[in-house]
């Protein structure tokens, strides 16, 4: 009996250990880091260690400095003057919020869909190339061409006004396409409302009047690849009225 007493406390007062142990392993066998493939790292990296410090408080002396820092950017004055010193100067001010700087885009809502409205920016040399872009069904629903009325509420069919961080890249049904996030109160739930640029049929690079999005700046399939890819990974949009 003795001996059966004395094998029982060895093994109550070992058994912990040894659990102990097999615990310790464990978590040293899951504390491995998890390599993701090279192009899904890619389209995560740019949101990493990105600062939240955007502001909307821009003052006169803003306007003034990117003015002045950006007077190379659109040599042609392609752009509605409001809506490119808006737009710079907000990229000013929020600069190292934007972890891809090379580009910027602008849309303006007031031209006709039939204009090439969408300004892509190369803020390295200040060139701009204008395409033809959507908007949403809400937005025009006598569909005459003009966007009349804006909404941050899905189910409306309707483009968003406001600041926006493309993010990343992905393939879904129409293709090689791009996420946005809103940065602005008016267009906070794009991300939620599955607000993306991405190609369609009824965009093209003609005079002809585009066809309406489901609140998406749709693209010509012959161009969205390439404005994609400069704008992927962090850069800023701006879309608005001019008027």
């Amino acid at each position: 009996m003795t001996s059966k007493l004395v094998a029982s406390a060895l093994f109550l007062l070992l058994s912990p250990i040894t659990v102990m142990a097999q615990s310790s392993q464990a978590v040293e066998e899951t504390s491995y880091e998890v390599v993701l493939p090279k192009h899904i790292q890619e389209r995560l990296d740019f949101r990493k260690n990105v600062p939240n410090t955007l502001t909307d408080a821009i003052t006169a002396e803003d306007v003034s400095k990117a003015r002045t820092d950006y007077s190379y950017v659109d040599p042609k004055r392609m752009i509605p003057t409001k809506l490119r010193e808006a737009a710079l100067t907000y990229f000013d001010v929020n600069k190292k919020n934007f972890a891809n700087q090379k580009y910027i885009a602008i849309i303006d809502f007031s031209a006709h869909s039939s204009r090439a409205r969408f300004f892509l920016v190369d803020m390295t040399t200040g060139k701009v190339q204008p395409y033809h872009v959507s908007h949403g069904k809400g937005s025009d629903l006598n569909n005459d061409g003009y966007a009349e009325r804006f909404s941050n509420t899905s189910g409306s069919e309707a483009s968003s006004v406001g600041f926006y961080r493309v993010a990343e890249t992905y393939s879904g049904k129409h293709g090689y396409s791009v996420r946005l996030d809103g940065l602005s109160s008016t267009n906070s739930n794009a991300r939620a409302r599955a607000v993306v640029i991405h190609p369609a049929d009824y965009v093209s690079e003609s005079k002809s009047k585009a066809g309406r999005s489901w609140g998406c700046p749709a693209l010509d399939p012959k161009y969205s690849a390439k404005v994609i890819a400069a704008l992927k990974n962090g850069a800023m949009l701006y879309a608005n009225t001019s008027k």
